[in-house]
């Protein structure tokens, strides 16, 4: 099954505008963010989310799988290089100052290897 996207928009991230869509439904094993403002992940077990900050800088991630989200630059909350969600969890990021930062969540955050 193929990404899934819906009507396609333009962002402006750092300056640049971005053709990106605004929701994308992931359902491959890694994908790397751009510029979308949803992502849900869906149908494989496991899929890696790859925060691209120079295409992204607010997200959200609703995972109806387990779903790693792994920054290409910086940390999470300063302290993380990865945070996994469970099934059913979501998270909402912002890219600021270097860092990503979790703003909100309903999900639990789990320290990642390094």
């Amino acid at each position: 099954m193929a990404i899934q996207r819906s009507i396609p928009m333009q962002r402006i991230v750092s300056g640049k505008a971005i053709d990106t869509s605004e929701i994308c439904f992931v359902v491959e094993k890694e994908y790397t963010t751009s510029g979308e403002s949803l992502i849900v992940t869906k149908t494989i077990e496991n899929i890696t989310i790859r925060l691209n900050s120079y295409t992204t800088d607010h997200i959200i991630i609703k995972s109806l799988t387990n779903t790693k989200i792994v920054p290409i630059l910086g940390l999470i909350d300063e302290e993380y290089s990865e945070i996994n969600i469970g099934k059913g969890a979501s998270v909402e990021l912002y890219f600021a100052f270097g860092d990503w930062y979790i703003v909100a969540s309903d999900g639990i955050k789990e320290e990642g290897l390094n």
